[in-house]
């Protein structure tokens, strides 16, 4: 078995499961950098337990996962799962997070004294004076409003507000909902006769690219969101 692997893993029906991926095509294929591939699996196993080879049995794998087939499987975990990432991947992947969040709060953030811009060496000072914990798998744009939550004390910071209106269809509004109240103040819910939900949601006024692209992820294309 090739040395370089990594775990990926995933609870469901009550049983954990546990596949060995190669670590680099694994994060992209969870990141979405990267189509689903077999040689993202290093050994053709699904485990209870990999550390200890301890298989999963058919009968488990066919209740969880509806196949037995390892490949099909470790694509769900990669996607649904937890996947291990080695210290230098967590490194780069908090980096990356860290710089668009700045860049976020900056293109949408004033001195509430002065109303001037925020010059984002200042943001990034005021997140490591108060020790901001980022999240190297959450968007930025999901993490934007717990930073400026936890940077108020020490930066004052007023941020510029805008209406988006969002359109999805009914399949999709549990995980849309959830979203959206996780960047904003959600209103004015509707349901449409066609099955189709429409809400507006109250948030940073830069935000309308990361909303829209988060939305059509969400619902493969078919959302629908504009500023109001």
């Amino acid at each position: 078995m090739p040395q370089q692997y990594t775990v990926a893993r995933i609870s469901r029906k009550g049983t954990t499961f546990e596949v060995l991926v190669e670590p680099d095509l694994a994060l992209k294929i969870k990141l979405g950098q990267a189509q689903p591939s077999q040689k993202v699996l290093v050994y053709p196993e699904v485990f209870r337990d990999a550390k200890k080879g301890i298989r999963a049995k058919e009968e488990e794998l066919r209740k969880a996962f509806g196949t037995t087939d390892p490949y099909q499987i470790a694509i769900v975990i990669l996607k649904e799962g937890d996947l291990q990432v080695t210290a230098e991947q967590r490194r780069a992947l908090i980096e990356e997070k860290r710089r668009k969040i700045i860049d976020l709060i900056s293109r949408n953030a004033v001195d509430p004294r002065t109303n001037a811009p925020i010059p984002p060496q200042r943001i990034e000072l005021a997140m490591e004076e108060v020790g901001v914990q980022i999240d190297p798998f959450a968007e930025p744009s999901d993490q934007v409003g717990k930073v400026i939550e936890r940077l108020r004390p020490v930066l004052p910071i007023k941020i510029a507000l805008r209406v988006f209106e969002v359109r999805v269809p009914g399949e999709f509004q549990p995980r849309v909902a959830s979203y959206l109240r996780g960047i904003g103040k959600l209103s004015r819910e509707e349901w449409k006769g066609d099955g189709t939900w429409v809400c507006q949601v109250e948030a940073p006024a830069g935000l309308l690219a990361e909303i829209t692209e988060r939305v059509m992820k969400i619902t493969s294309g078919k959302g629908d969101v504009r500023a109001l």
